[in-house]
């Protein structure tokens, strides 16, 4: 017969058991780790054909490797300013760690210095901080290839060169075009008219027409959209583009592009800010370690090109050859690289001049 005290006893038992299964069933799951957000700012839409898409598709490479660690986002569109400022408050505000700026001018320490817990990052930049880096890459040595592939389909020695804004990175890209073509076609001259937009389909569009009626046999870009190359297949001529493979819109004119391949560059700096090692500092991406190359060709570009082109980017890898490497005169025919001489990546950030063979200005006007 049981004693009321050892029945006592059970019932205590059971009771806490209960008790403990409840708190157990109510606390749910173990709760896993929070994602680590990150966000991407672009100038343009994020499926323009070019610039902007090339870094969302970097955005999606590192959603795809890193999978439920982290929590991506992106704001298109976005001008300097006002629009910015905001983007940012509000990314700040839902908890983003690690924001990317993907075009020129929209992060600066004073910017980085009101949100010091914050990660920035910036394509194109020239400012740092503790907590703001700049990234890009030698868009230059692939512009000059893809000069040469422009260069060697001319006719008449008449190459025309959409551009966006008269900062020198846009110069350096404009000369460096302008070299690659006069490699292939000596005496060629590049003539320029400026968009002073990134992202101006109709704008690009115009600026194309005016240089193809200015006697252009052969068009290229630095700006955004493929409506430049659109325009060119509509009127049977060949097309170099950038920033992304735009074969599609312009199947017949199209002959390559140089490419920038964001995606490891992300997926680095990702891991970083999740792993406490992200540092401040400059990355310049070339050739060597894969971030910038050349498009696949078009059906316009003859196997001796190919061949030309193909030795030009040995060169450039092994550093026997460069593009800014001196006697280089400019429009005027004023020495503005001696013999023997190589400009630096300082020089290249701060180049506001255009070489002997491109006509235009450069100031924007």
């Amino acid at each position: 017969m049981n004693s009321p005290k050892r029945t006592l006893a059970v019932l205590v038992v059971l009771a806490a058991t209960a008790a403990l299964l409840a708190a157990t069933a109510a606390a749910g799951p173990a709760k896993q780790s929070a994602a680590f957000k990150v966000a991407w700012i672009y100038v343009g839409p994020h499926n323009d054909a070019g610039w902007s898409q090339a870094h969302d598709d970097g955005r999606k490479y590192v959603q795809k490797m890193l999978g439920s660690k982290v929590q991506t986002t992106f704001k298109e569109n976005i001008a300097v300013g006002a629009q910015l400022q905001q983007t940012v408050s509000s990314l700040v505000n839902q908890g983003y760690k690690l924001i990317f700026g993907t075009s020129y001018g929209y992060f600066d320490k004073k910017l980085a210095a009101k949100y010091p817990s914050v990660l920035f990052e910036q394509a194109t930049g020239t400012d740092q901080a503790k907590n703001l880096s700049e990234y890009f890459g030698a868009g230059e040595d692939t512009i000059f290839l893809s000069g040469m592939a422009a260069g060697a389909a001319t006719k008449n020695g008449t190459i025309g060169y959409v551009v966006p804004f008269a900062i020198p990175e846009v110069i350096r890209h404009a000369n460096a075009f302008a070299l690659g073509a006069q490699a292939a076609h000596p005496g060629a001259k590049i003539k320029l008219v400026w968009t002073n937009s990134w992202f101006d389909p109709a704008k690009e569009k115009k600026a194309a027409e005016s240089l193809h009626a200015a006697g252009a046999d052969v068009l290229g870009q630095n700006v955004d959209s493929p409506a430049t190359g659109q325009f060119a297949e509509s009127v049977g001529i060949p097309w170099v583009g950038y920033d992304a493979n735009a074969k599609k819109f312009a199947p017949k004119s199209w002959l390559t592009a140089a490419l920038y391949n964001w995606g490891p560059y992300y997926l680095r700096r990702v891991q970083a800010a999740m792993d406490g090692t992200w540092k401040s500092g400059f990355y310049y991406g070339s050739i060597k370690d894969g971030f910038t190359k050349l498009a696949p060709f078009g059906p316009g570009v003859s196997a001796g090109t190919k061949t030309a082109i193909a030795k030009k980017l040995q060169a450039l890898k092994s550093g026997t050859f460069y593009e800014f490497a001196g006697p280089l005169y400019d429009q005027s025919g004023k020495l503005r690289v001696a013999k023997g001489k190589r400009l630096t990546v300082n020089d290249l950030y701060a180049m506001n001049w255009l070489v002997k063979g491109v006509i235009g200005s450069s100031t924007g006007k």
